[in-house]
């Protein structure tokens, strides 16, 4: 092979016009119509056994939070929450509200949060 052939070969095969030869792929054979019925019942099987073992699973991060944000440490940012949702509904049922409590919600998630951090390792060791 000289310089020449070695040079059209690049030429031809960066060109948006050069012939692409590939083979196509392999034709599967079908499988007779008893056996596509038994591998649909299996996968069935196989699906169901998923789905009950996914709902097996519960993430004990939000049990531990949920139990924090009750614990007496949080108990103020519980406090102030509760007072601002309290205010809130009755702005709304006034006429309108004209604040949220979303600065109280972070400060009690916040709370909840330091006090499960710990918990939630523990368990995973």
């Amino acid at each position: 092979m000289g310089l020449w052939d070695a040079f059209s070969e690049i030429v031809e095969s960066v060109t948006p016009w050069s012939t692409v030869e590939a083979e196509a792929p392999a034709q599967e054979q079908e499988e007779a119509p008893e056996d596509d019925s038994k591998d649909d019942e299996e996968e069935e099987e196989e699906e169901e056994e998923e789905e009950e073992e996914e709902e097996e699973t519960v993430d004990p991060k939000e049990q531990i939070e949920e139990e924090c944000k009750n614990a007496p440490q949080c108990a103020s940012a519980k406090h102030h929450f509760d007072h601002c949702v309290e205010r809130v509904q009755q702005q709304e049922e006034d006429g309108g509200a004209k604040e949220d409590c979303v600065e109280e919600f972070f400060h009690l998630a916040h709370c909840a949060t330091d006090c499960a951090a710990p918990k939630v390792w523990a368990r995973l060791k």
